[in-house]
């Protein structure tokens, strides 16, 4: 069991959604923060929310598709000595086209976002990860990271990736562990930012996501999950069962995904 009392959380992707509610759930539990995502409102709304626990807030914002965006973030949370103990990787964005229809470059923007910065991230801290006796880090998947989906082609690989990278780093060090948080339909803005395949920006709420998990009651059982160290957690409603159709009954997987809307 993780004791957040006091501890220092990186919250990525913290201007809404889940980043945001994982950020005001942390602060109930007495967690100080540090924020980073895309929207400076956004973010200072966040961190003026959170300060109302009583706990340290810090923010900045950063793009998670420019390396160098990571690196001036790198340096402001070094510069001020925020010592991190829980690393919340949550930074993402989503995707609502087919696969052949996707520019290159898409597909590139969107494993950058959701794969390649946060381990970016996490090695520019290495020598203070290494050096830490705990570090725990939470990382936002998806219910489509387990298995491939329609109109989510470079989105599935990106959190399939995630798994791959995180999991192998939790089993080669002791002083390190890993939450997988894996969300299903969680009522949240992400369809809205979704990339289309030229790049343009989705721009709809899917009907969906409108009706999925209440975003708070999400979070709580993310930070639920994070404090007793469970390696993964199914977050979501009725759609969960996909992931257990998808291990054990994998012929029926294949019979009903494209019958399941994606949008």
């Amino acid at each position: 069991m993780v004791d957040l009392d006091n501890k220092n959380a990186l919250v990525t992707g913290a201007s809404s959604g889940i980043g945001a509610a994982i950020a005001r759930r942390l602060a109930k539990e007495k967690c100080n923060l540090f924020l980073t995502g895309l929207g400076e409102t956004q973010l200072q709304d966040t961190k003026a929310t959170c300060e109302k626990e009583g706990v340290k807030v810090y923010y900045k914002e950063c793009n998670f598709a420019d390396f160098t965006s990571i690196d001036e973030l790198v340096k402001e949370i070094k510069s001020i000595g925020f010592v991190i103990d829980l690393y919340v990787l949550n930074a993402g964005i989503s995707q609502r086209d087919r696969g052949l229809e996707t520019d290159f470059a898409i597909d590139q923007k969107i494993m950058q976002v959701n794969y390649w910065s946060s381990v970016y991230l996490v090695k520019q801290f290495k020598d203070e990860i290494l050096a830490s006796k705990q570090v725990n880090m939470s990382v936002t998947t998806s219910l489509a990271g387990l298995f491939g989906f329609p109109l989510r082609t470079s989105y599935c690989a990106s959190k399939h990736a995630l798994f791959g990278f995180f999991e192998s780093l939790d089993l080669e060090y002791s002083n390190i562990h890993v939450t997988f948080l894996i969300p299903g339909r969680i009522n949240t803005p992400i369809s809205k930012s979704a990339l289309k395949g030229n790049g343009e920006q989705y721009s709809k709420m899917d009907p969906g996501q409108a009706k999925g998990l209440d975003v708070d009651k999400a979070a709580q059982r993310a930070v639920r999950a994070i404090r007793r160290q469970r390696h993964r957690k199914l977050i979501g409603k009725s759609e969960l069962i996909m992931a257990y159709i998808n291990r054990y009954i994998p012929w029926l997987y294949y019979k009903i995904a494209n019958k399941i809307s994606p949008t």
